[in-house]
């Protein structure tokens, strides 16, 4: 018979193992079923793939969505995979068996092999990484961290998004650091057009840029690469919001030729809600001051940043099942899939009468977020509209220039959902008293 010492040994090594083993739920659940999937594929290009329908209603059937409504704000945050929800939950009922022992003694050693797969991931050394909860936390970690005095320069830009617009506010009122931003009416399809906006800005007292990968409104990716090397050419360090590219668009963060990085895990990769990482280059770890204090801030050590106190473990180890799911798809097949989805429904409603796109359909300038507007009415009726009427969940926008609904497909969204959306808007440009100029 098995002690109960020797079941408590067995289930810690199973945990501690958990998404980073050949045992991990993701192999037990989809590998197999997976693996059949892609051999069928396998020889087409990843454009090619996005377009197999078989194959993707394999990866489909992974998630739990509710089927009373069609969620198109992925943008917001994406409903993980049931493989990641199982892991959360059975880490979950780990550590209430035991909190301050199963939490602080056996999955707070999951951090490091986690920290390792994201490193992987995200093409880094595993000691420029900091798990956290979201974008925000870690991007106002290191905005509120970094050593600038009255009258030191940011050029942001006013499509920022507001949490990050409200940290450097708030350093402008307590500190006088000149906060400033550019604006831009996108879509635009010209990458030295938008460096030039930001090198225009920049002053002998600029010290930061800060730069939004992909616009959370309307999905417009911006030239993060051209904008750093410029930036540094003149001696300038620059921040990158990340929240909307990781995890959707096939990059390396060194790619970026970025200092700083942040992201949300809950929105593309379909990681636990609540969710996050922080990137700081190597070299800089030690300048950048803690957001929660560390008895040492000035250490170049990463971890400083993960002093949070009591936190969700079960969620930081759901992660690993999150990348496992992804790194099942592939980086650039997931990417082309949902611009697709994007492309799909994009493509046929800007052929409708009163319908505009805010976004670019060109693949370098876009992919899962597009904007859509119906002359004369505003983006709060559109958004109604398409809900109480056709069940279709979206976002209103309405920040700064910006006047449209986001419509934001993932993996698991079907055509035929996306054909709904279709012929919803337009219905309701019919219906609409708009006089129909573009």
């Amino acid at each position: 018979m098995m002690t109960n010492d020797r079941r408590v040994f067995l289930k810690q090594a199973a945990t501690l193992a958990g998404a980073f083993s050949v045992n991990s739920l993701f192999n037990q659940v989809h590998a197999a079923d997976w693996q059949r999937a892609s051999q069928k594929i396998n020889h087409l290009s990843a454009e090619q793939v996005a377009e197999d329908e078989d194959y993707w209603s394999v990866i489909q059937r992974s998630y739990t969505v509710n089927p009373s409504i069609i969620n198109l704000n992925n943008g917001g945050v994406s409903p993980s995979p049931l493989v990641v929800q199982q892991a959360v939950e059975r880490f979950n009922q780990l550590a209430n068996e035991g909190p301050s022992y199963f939490m602080w003694r056996i999955l707070d050693q999951g951090r490091e092999p986690l920290r390792e797969k994201l490193a992987a991931l995200a093409g880094t050394l595993p000691e420029e990484i900091a798990i956290n909860r979201n974008a925000t936390e870690a991007l106002n970690t290191i905005i509120l961290g970094l050593d600038l005095k009255s009258g030191d320069e940011v050029v942001g830009t006013k499509q920022d998004y507001p949490h990050m617009v409200q940290a450097y506010k708030q350093r402008a009122l307590r500190e006088g650091v000149v906060y400033k931003q550019i604006s831009f009416e996108f879509p635009i399809e010209d990458d030295e057009q938008i460096v030039k906006a930001f090198e225009d800005a920049i002053t002998p007292k600029t010290k930061l840029l800060h730069v939004t990968h992909m616009i959370n409104w309307v999905g417009q990716i911006l030239p993060v690469r051209k904008i750093c090397d410029m930036a540094h050419a003149k001696g300038i360090e620059v921040i990158v919001d990340g929240a909307h590219s990781f995890g959707l668009l096939d990059f390396k963060i060194p790619d970026l030729h970025c200092d700083y990085f942040g992201t949300s895990l809950h929105k593309f990769l379909s990681a636990p809600i609540g969710s996050g990482m922080m990137w700081v280059k190597k070299e800089k770890i030690e300048k950048v001051w803690p957001l929660p204090s560390s008895g040492e801030p000035h250490s170049k050590d990463i971890r400083k940043f993960e002093e949070l106190g009591t936190r969700s473990f079960p969620i930081e180890q759901g992660i690993g099942e999150a990348i496992n799911f992804h790194e099942g798809i592939g980086s650039k097949r997931k990417e082309e899939r949902i611009r697709y989805l994007k492309n799909y429904w994009a493509s046929k409603v800007q052929q409708i009468p009163k319908v505009k796109l805010h976004t670019s359909l060109n693949a370098k300038y876009s992919c899962a977020i597009c904007g859509v507007s119906v002359d004369g009415m505003t983006a709060g009726e559109l958004d109604s509209a398409l809900f109480t009427d056709y069940k279709i969940h979206t976002v209103g926008i309405n920040w700064e220039n910006i006047h449209c609904v986001r419509v934001t497909p993932h993996v698991y969204t079907t055509l035929p959902d996306l054909n709904k959306l279709v012929r919803a808007i337009e219905e309701i440009a019919s219906k609409s008293k708009g006089n129909g100029n573009k």
